[in-house]
C-alpha cells in the first residue's frame, strides 16, 4: 500500500481489526520510509446495478455521491454522518439483494427521499425540491402541506 503522506511504496500492517458491522477490516499501517501512521479499510467489493438516468445514460452506483446529496439536504441539522452512512449502507444491501443489473435513478431517489421523511422533515423537503425539480412555489407549498398533515415530527441524532 502506498504512503499517502511520501509517495513510498512499502508500508507494513501494525494492527487489523474487523469492522463494527463486520463488514470490513480496519487497518493500521506505518510507512517504512517516513514512519507516519494512517488507517485504511478493506472490505468486500460488491457488484451493484448500473444506474439508469433519466436520460437514459447509465452509470456505476456512486456511494460517495448518495452521501454528498443527503449531507447537502441535512445541512445544519441535527443528522449525524454515521446516520446517513447507515442510509446508505441499507441502499446499498437493497439493490444487492434486488439481483438487478440496472436500476433506475428515481427509484434511489425515492428511497432516499423515504429515508429522510422519517428521519429529518426538513432534510426531507430539501432533498425533494432538489430531487422532485419543484416547477414552482405551489408544487412546493403542497409538499409542505402534506408533511404538515402528517405532524411533521422529526427524530434528532
Amino acid at each position: 500500500m502506498k504512503c499517502p503522506f511520501c509517495g513510498f511504496a512499502d508500508t507494513r500492517v501494525i494492527d487489523s481489526r474487523l469492522g463494527k458491522e463486520g463488514n470490513n477490516i480496519r487497518r493500521r499501517r506505518e510507512c517504512s520510509q517516513c514512519e507516519r501512521r494512517f488507517t485504511t479499510f478493506e472490505r468486500v467489493e460488491e457488484m451493484l446495478p448500473l444506474i439508469v438516468k433519466k436520460d437514459g445514460r447509465r452509470q456505476p452506483f456512486d456511494r460517495k455521491k448518495i452521501i454528498a446529496g443527503i449531507q447537502r439536504a441535512c445541512e445544519k441539522r441535527p443528522v449525524s454522518i454515521a446516520t446517513i452512512e447507515k442510509i446508505v449502507d441499507s441502499l446499498e444491501r437493497q439493490l444487492q439483494e434486488s439481483g438487478e443489473r440496472e436500476i433506475e435513478s428515481n427509484i434511489i431517489g425515492q428511497a432516499v427521499m423515504e429515508a429522510l421523511h422519517d428521519l429529518d422533515q426538513v432534510a426531507y423537503v430539501r432533498f425533494a425540491s432538489v430531487y422532485r425539480q419543484f416547477k414552482d412555489i405551489n408544487e412546493f407549498m403542497s409538499e409542505l402541506k402534506d408533511i404538515l398533515a402528517e405532524g411533521g415530527n422529526t427524530r434528532d441524532n
